[in-house]
């Protein structure tokens, strides 16, 4: 017999308030909203949590935790490019939610950064963590302008991301996202003095 373990009612707090969070943006759900969605009675949430924000903070660990072990995954693969293509690729393949919810990642830390002053550098550090990947893969294959193309790179994405949702479309987010696939392969044909000044084409 195989037994699963029901997660505890913290780790249900955290994933309702991701979930709430992503369809209604940082500021709409209410704790009590939060504890119905984990089934949870919203007395019990203030014995994890004493305040929304101890909430907030919890569900950025959450999503941190869910870049690390994206970013750990893709570290198997043995080449760097591969390895800068399948994260782009991970927005491709997510299109209909990114149109449905934006990015998950880059939605929650700029709505943290503009209302709640005090987990602005956790959020921020999400975008961080995805930028020094980035930039570590480049200079692995041997680009000194390492980080600017790490920024193009993630400007690329989280743009096609805004756009797609905007525009409801989620087939441009994919578009795009070949896009970055064709620029990353052209890197390696051109002099990386230069590279991160070169256009992104179509």
């Amino acid at each position: 017999m195989v037994w699963i373990t029901r997660p505890g009612k913290r780790e249900r707090l955290v994933a309702a308030a991701a979930e709430l969070v992503d369809r209604h943006g940082v500021e709409s759900p209410t704790l009590a909203q939060i504890a119905q969605a984990a089934n949870v009675s919203p007395g019990n949430v203030y014995y994890y949590f004493k305040t929304r924000e101890e909430l907030l903070a919890a569900l950025v660990e959450h999503r941190r935790g869910e870049v690390r072990a994206l970013l750990s995954g893709l570290d198997r693969r043995r080449d760097p490019r591969a390895r800068l293509k399948e994260l782009a690729e991970t927005w491709a393949a997510s299109a209909d939610e990114v149109v449905e919810h934006g990015c998950t990642i880059g939605c929650l830390a700029s709505q943290l950064t503009k209302t709640h002053a005090c987990l602005a550098p956790s959020a921020a550090g999400l975008i961080e963590e995805l930028l020094d990947w980035s930039e570590t893969q480049f200079r692995q294959l041997g680009h000194p302008d390492a980080r600017a193309l790490a920024t193009t790179l993630l400007g690329g994405i989280q743009g096609a991301a805004i756009l797609a949702s905007v525009l409801q479309d989620p087939d441009l987010m994919r578009r795009e996202v070949r896009r970055l696939d064709r620029w990353i392969d052209d890197l390696g044909s051109v002099d990386s003095r230069s590279s991160s000044l070169r256009v992104l084409d179509h």
